[in-house]
């Protein structure tokens, strides 16, 4: 065997290698719960044993949610090379641990989302099995999503399994139906709402910037704008949804440190701005460098706002069985030991770390091209409809939201350009016969002509000349062509059928693995 046989080999075999010491090091985070919860939590018997088995799919949980749903805060940024994907994982590893021990809260409700009633689950271990088969199917449908690259709900994953385990333990009866409709609901309404809101603010970059002749002098008026209401948004949100377990406050009171942390940002960006406009050129390139580092900050305040709200998932029914297991019976609420909460904010970074990139690169860049200002655009969906969806009382996912702003960015692009290809035609149409020299000089003014001198020019050509005769079999196959350049259909239709079958493919797991443990204890 030559040299070069055994070069071949060793890269066929490096990939193997990595997924090798990825698997190990997620069984050593996995066992090392084991150990702890075995030998220092001190519980015995066959509760004990459940403990430590539930401890250990806690540890699972955490790290399915860190390399699922992370994706969702960095993955924009990345894609739009606003940030290396190393120096993504490190700061949103960083925020999303921060946010899980410092506001992660010291209570959790025992029925995430309240779609089951305790009371119809009064046994102390019916209940622990309930809350272990919901853990472990979560995990096992969170974990095979991101498997197949489909960035997921975790709080719908986690609500179907309790919903599944809990039919199962206690009967159709047991579950609160109505609940489940609002998060039925929340499947249609996340993802247009956020759509629509990134589609907006792209809609307004693009008119107010981009489509200008001087973009350098309009970015000095309209930038400070957007990043003072990002600064706005991102504020208020981390108030409400971030801090919200330490730190109680009205939706007016933190509209309004919000609003002034939003003031101050726009005075001081109109002063960087100004003072960095004579290095832009005018360009694209150029104004997006401008969006950045407000990119970078939202990436580390969404992963915060994410450890402190979705840490819950993986340890709250953790959480409820280690308060069943110590007071033996069951409450609505339990307390959070700093061990459990160890397990969720550790568990979170490792599976960010491990298994995080695929989707990252799945949001950042498989699904639409991004750049900074769109990225931009996403995370501002990402933090306002949630606070708009709150106070209007609407169930939304904020995964939902920000693969609904990928798209709706993505689906934005297309219709703009499609119209412009349209435009294009029509004035080629309008200049048949004519020199090239005629027909290029007036492309080139149109291109560079405001969005009312596009439409005088063409209000002009179609005055003295006949409406051109595009057929619409060839403008649809015109706009076909371009919509497929811009987004990749199969990455929406997967994403979508990943979002609907959530929470009844996790709600039929658990109902078979608690089956699988009442047959195995009572065997």
């Amino acid at each position: 065997m030559e040299l070069k046989d055994f070069n071949d080999i060793e890269k066929a075999t490096k990939r193997g290698r990595r997924e090798f010491s990825r698997l190990g090091i997620g069984l050593l985070f996995v066992v090392c719960i084991m150990i702890y919860t075995a030998l220092g939590v001190g519980v015995t018997g066959t509760q004990g044993i459940m403990l430590v088995v539930a401890a250990m799919i806690g540890g699972y949980m955490a790290m399915n949610i860190g390399a699922n749903d992370v994706a969702n805060n960095v993955g924009p940024a990345v894609g739009s090379r606003a940030i290396t994907m190393t120096g993504a994982i490190v700061i949103a590893a960083i925020f999303e641990v921060m946010g899980a021990l410092i506001a992660g809260g010291d209570v959790v409700s025992t029925i995430r989302g309240g779609i089951i009633n305790p009371g119809a689950i009064a046994d102390s271990n019916r209940f622990i099995w309930m809350m272990t088969a919901a853990l472990l199917a979560g995990a096992l449908w969170l974990n095979f999503a991101t498997a197949v690259g489909a960035p997921v709900s975790t709080t719908h994953s986690i609500v179907g399994a309790v919903l599944g385990a809990g039919v199962a333990a206690g009967g159709m009866e047991a579950a609160n139906w109505g609940t489940m409709g609002s998060i039925a609901a929340s499947w249609v309404i996340s993802p247009v709402l956020g759509g629509a809101v990134a589609a907006g603010f792209l809609f307004w970059i693009k008119r107010s910037i981009t489509y200008k002749p001087d973009m350098v002098e309009a970015a000095k008026k309209t930038v400070p704008v957007l990043i003072g209401l990002m600064a706005f948004a991102f504020s208020t949100y981390l108030i409400l949804k971030g801090l919200n377990k330490i730190w109680k406050v009205d939706f007016w009171t933190a509209s309004a440190i919000g609003a002034g942390i939003g003031l101050l940002t726009w005075f001081l960006m109109g002063i960087s701005v100004k003072g960095r406009a004579a290095s832009l050129s005018n360009s694209k390139a150029s104004i997006n460098s401008l969006f950045t580092m407000p990119l970078i900050f939202a990436a580390a305040l969404l992963s915060f706002a994410h450890g402190a709200n979705d840490v819950a998932n993986a340890i709250g029914p953790l959480a409820a069985i280690a308060d069943t297991v110590a007071h033996g019976q069951v409450h609505g609420k339990a307390g959070i030991p700093l061990w459990i909460m160890l397990v969720g904010a550790i568990g979170l970074a490792v599976g960010l770390a491990l298994y995080g990139p695929k989707l990252i690169r799945t949001v950042g860049s498989e699904i639409t091209e991004l750049d900074q200002m769109r990225a931009f655009c996403i995370a501002m969906s990402a933090a306002l409809t949630v606070i708009i969806a709150s106070q209007m009382g609407l169930p939304v996912s904020s995964t939902h939201i920000a693969l609904g702003g990928v798209f709706g960015v993505g689906f934005l692009r297309e219709f703009i350009k499609s119209n412009y290809s349209q435009m294009i035609d029509e004035i080629k149409e309008h200049h048949l016969g004519a020199d090239k020299e005629v027909v290029e000089t007036f492309l080139n003014r149109f291109a560079k002509a405001s969005i009312k001198d596009k439409q005088e020019m063409l209000d002009q050509l179609k005055a003295r000349t006949a409406q051109a005769d595009l057929s619409k079999y060839e403008r649809k196959q015109m706009r076909k062509v371009y919509r497929h350049e811009l987004v990749k259909r199969s990455a929406a239709f997967k994403i979508a059928a990943a979002w609907i079958i959530t929470v009844p493919a996790s709600a039929l797991m658990a109902a078979m693995i608690y089956f699988m443990i009442f047959g195995i204890v009572h065997a």
